[in-house]
């Protein structure tokens, strides 16, 4: 399945206001900030992390342009794969990342192809070809999240090659040559090979992900689901406060004076 969220915002005169005093906030405790606003509801020592990349890769970078060449170019933005243990809450930071950035297409590995991901030729009902672009051409100057990563085919996955480091898409079909911007960070997240992350083996039996594809990657997350009474009994006491948060916050909102039917 695929998804997509493009956002035009505007801001109202207090929230301006509110993010002219950020900007007077110390570069650490800006930092702070972002990260603990990243998916608030998800907690653990273990996504303190993966909060400030997201956090980084929210913002993004400034590509460099080579000196000795006006064609090449760095690119600025990063991509982060999630490979870990099930129930570590990958899908839903993938989700919330999807929500928060101004374009965000969220696509899963199993229902995507090369075609979807990249460029298209179609033909429409006159005969003509034409070109329809994939999510990564959609999310061009936003992010890309692609769920359940490793379900994907071989042959899907380096069609992506090309986009994810020099941020283009080459396309030579039906008698159309021509080159796409795709401009965009990848979030990707994968389950080891064996289901869960096996310690008794090295990192490469456990990620089965050809080199080319991970060398892509510039930061790459073991999230493991450690077994331990103390830090379940804690996840579970912070999961049902978020729900019953929720719930008390609803029931609040549908009998306060202002919600109520007249």
């Amino acid at each position: 399945g695929g998804g997509g969220n493009t956002s035009t915002t505007s801001f109202t005169p207090a929230e301006q206001e509110a993010f002219r005093e950020l900007s007077r906030v110390p570069f650490e405790q800006l930092y702070q900030i972002m990260t603990n606003s990243i998916a608030p509801s998800i907690s653990g020592s273990y996504t303190l992390d993966l909060k400030k990349a997201m956090a980084c890769q929210l913002f993004g970078g400034s590509f460099k342009q080579l000196p000795e060449s006006n064609h090449m170019r760095l690119r600025g933005d990063i991509n982060v794969l999630l490979m870990g243990d099930p129930s570590t809450a990958k899908s839903q930071f993938l989700k919330f990342i999807e929500r928060v950035a101004p374009v965000g297409v969220y696509t899963s590995g199993k229902g995507s192809s090369a075609a979807g991901l990249t460029a298209s030729v179609v033909r429409d009902s006159r005969g003509e070809f034409y070109l329809e672009g994939g999510a990564m051409v959609l999310a061009d100057g936003g992010i890309v999240c692609i769920d359940e990563f490793d379900k994907m085919r071989p042959q899907d996955r380096v069609a992506i090659h090309e986009a994810m480091e020099q941020q283009t898409i080459s396309v030579a079909k039906a008698g159309i040559t021509t080159v796409l911007n795709s401009r965009c960070s990848v979030l990707a997240a994968a389950n080891p090979v064996f289901g869960r992350y096996d310690d008794l083996r090295s990192a490469s039996e456990n990620i089965d992900l050809m080199t080319t594809i991970l060398s892509r990657f510039d930061l790459i997350f073991i999230v493991r689901d450690v077994r331990d009474e103390e830090r379940d009994k804690a996840i579970c006491r912070h999961v049902m406060g978020v729900h019953m948060a929720n719930n008390t916050t609803a029931m609040d909102a549908a009998t306060s004076p202002s919600t109520e039917h007249t």
